[in-house]
C-alpha cells in the first residue's frame, strides 16, 4: 500500500490476499474491510473484479489487460496506416499534377 496524492494504492497481492479473504474464508466483505482498513465498498469492487477475470483482475497502473493491450496497440497501428494513405494520396495528386 501506498499514500499518493492523498488516496492509498493497494498492489496487486494486497487485493487478491483481501478478496481470498472472503471468498475463500468465508469471512463477511465488512469483517475483512474493517480489519485491513480499507473501506466496504472498494473491496466489494475488488471482488467483482477478481470474479470476472482472476487472471488479469488487477492489472496495475499503466498495465492493461490483455485484450485492451491488444485495441489499443491496433487503434495506433489504425492511425498510422491511415496518415501514410493521407501522404500517398497527397503524392498521387501532386504527380498526377506535373507530367513528365
Amino acid at each position: 500500500m501506498q499514500e499518493h496524492g492523498g488516496r492509498r494504492k493497494y498492489d496487486k497481492q494486497f487485493k487478491e490476499e483481501a478478496v481470498k479473504l472472503v471468498l475463500e474464508g468465508g469471512r463477511p466483505v465488512s469483517e475483512v474491510a474493517r480489519s485491513l482498513g480499507v473501506h466496504e465498498n472498494l473491496l466489494h469492487l475488488w471482488k467483482r473484479k477478481y470474479k470476472e477475470d482472476p487472471v488479469n483482475s488487477f492489472p496495475g497502473k499503466g498495465h492493461q489487460k490483455p485484450q485492451e493491450e491488444e485495441l489499443r496497440r491496433l487503434q495506433r497501428e489504425n492511425a498510422s496506416l491511415r496518415e501514410d494513405k493521407e501522404i500517398l494520396k497527397k503524392a498521387l495528386a501532386i504527380f498526377s499534377k506535373h507530367p513528365r
